[in-house]
């Protein structure tokens, strides 16, 4: 597997480009604002051929850049729990004033908990992490050991639980689940730098409670 990662957008938002080198089969992971671009210019240099758009959640920063992914490329499925498609269907913000028009769309399909994405030959697990979002999901490679966190997990810190649809509780079961994982797991979130699931089981200071 090749990950690729863009950052960007008004709250330095990551998007990634996951890619299975022996197919050339790609997914692209939430759709930053203005972050998306460079990325489908790695898939086309490579002749890497995008099959999915694979939002974690529907939080406007995640999901900025869909249309740019689906213009590039119309096969491109999109694909988001069922419990956020609503703000995939309205996006807006909460908390700051725009400076862009997010299109508004439905999914072509859902993510469910438990359910098994195959981007080339790469499997991966959709694990169901409410708490952030309603609608949150997490995107787990065994044979690689990597974990799409989304705003679940960050390098010393997690995901904000003071929004409107937001919930602590549901926060700390899904925190639990994912920290169950083996301490080598490579995980790459929506904001900051890449950490392990040991490294934030030992030092991150949000996570003493569990």
């Amino acid at each position: 597997m090749k990950i690729h990662v863009n950052t960007g957008g008004p709250v330095a938002t990551n998007g990634y480009l996951i890619v299975d080198e022996t197919t050339g089969m790609a997914a692209v992971v939430d759709a930053p604002y203005s972050t998306v671009a460079p990325l489908l210019n790695i898939a086309a240099h490579h002749n890497y051929q995008i099959t999915q758009l694979l939002l974690t959640h529907g939080h406007w920063d995640h999901i900025a850049d869909h249309q740019v992914v689906t213009d590039s490329c119309p096969q491109a499925a999109v694909l988001i729990h069922r419990l956020d498609e609503p703000k995939l269907i309205r996006p807006i913000s909460l908390f700051m004033a725009l400076p862009f028009v997010i299109p508004s769309r439905k999914a072509t399909g859902y993510l469910e908990d438990g359910q098994k994405l195959q981007v080339g030959k790469l499997e991966f697990h959709v694990l169901f992490t409410p708490g952030h979002s309603p609608g949150h999901v997490a995107l787990y490679c065994p044979a690689e050991g990597m974990l799409l966190a989304g705003d679940l997990l960050f390098a010393g810190s997690i995901g904000r639980t003071d929004l409107p649809d937001s919930n602590p509780r549901d926060m700390a079961a899904s925190l639990a689940r994912v920290l169950k994982l083996p301490d080598e797991t490579d995980v790459r979130s929506g904001h900051g730098p890449p950490t392990t699931i040991g490294a934030e089981r030992r030092t991150n200071p949000w996570l003493e409670h569990l």
